[in-house]
C-alpha cells in the first residue's frame, strides 16, 4: 500500500481570506473566538485553541462551480498559521476523531458514485488508498462524518 498524501488548503487562498477576501458566497469571513472544541483549521489541520480567533466562511474545494461542486462552511485560524505539509500520514487532528466520510472524485471533479463511505480514522489511509488505486478516481475528499464539512483533499 502506498500511503496517500493529505493536502491542506493552499496558503495563498488562506492568506487572502485572512486578509479579508470574500468567501465562496461573496461574503467577508466571520471572525469568532474559539472555545477550543470542534474548530478544525483547514490550513494547518490542527484545532484552533481556546481563546484564539478564527474565521468561519463558505468554501468550495473545486476549481469552478458545477452541479457536484459542493460549497459549505469551514474554519480557519484568523491569524497566520503554518500550512500542513502534504504528508503521507494521517493528520494527528483526524486521529482524535472516531470517523470521517471519504468520497472519490473523477478527473472531471464529479463524484464517482458508490465511493462515499464512513471510515474509522484508524483506517482512513488504507480506505483512501483503496479508492486512489482505482483508475476512475483522481482524488478523494475527507469530510466530517456527521456534518459533511470539507476537511482536506487526499491525493496519490
Amino acid at each position: 500500500m502506498k500511503t496517500p498524501r493529505f493536502v491542506a488548503l493552499p496558503s495563498a487562498t488562506v492568506h487572502a481570506l485572512q486578509a479579508g477576501a470574500s468567501d465562496a458566497n461573496g461574503q467577508i469571513p466571520e471572525r469568532r473566538i474559539s472555545n477550543g472544541a470542534g474548530v478544525p483549521c483547514r490550513h494547518c489541520l490542527t484545532q484552533v485553541a481556546s481563546g484564539e480567533p478564527y474565521l468561519v466562511l463558505a468554501y468550495r474545494p473545486f476549481p469552478s462551480p458545477q452541479p457536484y461542486a459542493e460549497l459549505g462552511p469551514i474554519f480557519l485560524h484568523a491569524d497566520a498559521c503554518r500550512r500542513y505539509a502534504p504528508e503521507a500520514s494521517v493528520p494527528p487532528m483526524f486521529l482524535a476523531w472516531p470517523r470521517l466520510l471519504i468520497r472519490g472524485y473523477g478527473g472531471d471533479d464529479r463524484i464517482v458514485y458508490g465511493t462515499g463511505q464512513i471510515v474509522s480514522t484508524g483506517e482512513l489511509a488504507q480506505a483512501a488508498d483503496a479508492l486512489l488505486a482505482r483508475p476512475d478516481i483522481a482524488y478523494v475528499h475527507a469530510r466530517s462524518a456527521s456534518n459533511n464539512c470539507y476537511q482536506c483533499r487526499i491525493e496519490r
